[in-house]
């Protein structure tokens, strides 16, 4: 089996990645997204955040990250993890599958957010109870409080986009300050097209949804069988999260102030219909001379 050797490095100068000038990018706009706007009906948003998990189960997502994700939990030195913005469980729940597929045993997972869902997640923990815990009251990624975030690595799955500049820096130097590490991951990099290869699935995935949902069936059947909205806004939320993903250079640039305590890391995992995301993750310096990923 071909292996696989990840090298910590410490962040170049904003400049530069790798020693190779920035890559010229399309610039990050922060447009709305349906499925995180307050003013969205809840069961749209829902229903996008219902049909994206299955869309990531079902299409085999997160396969490409079991790798990196065991290299970096090996090295932060952890014993357990918390999940930030876990919204509905669906991206701990598929990482913790694919890691029992692959033969590993997974860390438990502690699901936070600052608008939790106790309902959701205690079926989660109902599922998988060796792997699977939850803070039920609200949980600001950007201030964890000491007593949640000792001898825990942080994970963000799908998620670090929806963040302003000035909050994702308060999310990395939060886990710099009070964590063993933390593991950011996106289905696709800043590129439109890089939206293309969930269409098929998702398409699925949506057009089910009101059949598997817990809730507000008929609202979401409504909105997804009757008119064009879940559709629309689906499209609308991919194509936005395209841009507003953050990129190597970008992510690089917010942890160079961190100073030496961490080392940070920058990879693609691919998936399939040819799709590519991007992992981003740090680890305590004194812990990460190299890692080794099978």
């Amino acid at each position: 089996m071909k292996q696989e050797v990840h090298v910590f490095r410490m962040a170049p100068p904003p400049a530069a990645v790798d020693g190779e000038p920035m890559r010229r990018a399309l610039p990050r706009l922060s447009l709305f997204e349906w499925n995180d706007s307050p003013w969205s009906p809840g069961p749209l948003r829902e229903l996008i955040i219902e049909s994206l998990s299955r869309t990531i189960r079902w299409g085999g997502m997160l396969r490409g990250l079991i790798a990196p994700f065991r290299g970096f939990f090996a090295a932060s030195g952890a014993t357990e993890v918390i999940e930030l913005g876990a919204g509905a469980a669906g991206p701990s729940e598929v990482l913790i599958d694919e890691l029992l597929r692959a033969g590993a045993t997974p860390p438990r997972f502690v699901l936070t957010d600052l608008q939790p869902q106790p309902e959701a997640w205690a079926a989660a923990a109902a599922r998988h109870p060796s792997f699977v815990a939850f803070e039920p009251s609200p949980v600001d990624a950007t201030r964890i409080p000491q007593a949640l975030a000792e001898g825990r690595a942080r994970l963000m799955i799908n998620a670090f986009h929806h963040f302003s500049p000035e909050l994702a820096r308060a999310i990395l130097a939060d886990a710099v300050r009070g964590s063993s590490g933390i593991f950011l991951s996106e289905g696709f990099e800043r590129n439109p097209l890089g939206f293309l290869p969930m269409v098929p699935v998702g398409v699925a995935a949506l057009a089910a949804n009101p059949l598997l949902t817990r809730r507000s069936r008929a609202a979401k059947a409504w909105l997804t069988w009757a008119t064009p909205l879940a559709a629309a806004a689906s499209v609308w939320d991919g194509v936005v999260s395209t841009l507003r993903v953050y990129t190597e250079a970008e992510l690089r640039e917010m942890v160079a102030p961190l100073g030496d305590s961490f080392r940070w890391e920058y990879g693609t995992y691919e998936f399939p219909l040819w799709g590519k995301g991007y992992y981003f993750f740090g680890v305590p310096a004194a812990r990460a001379p190299a890692c080794a990923v099978r």
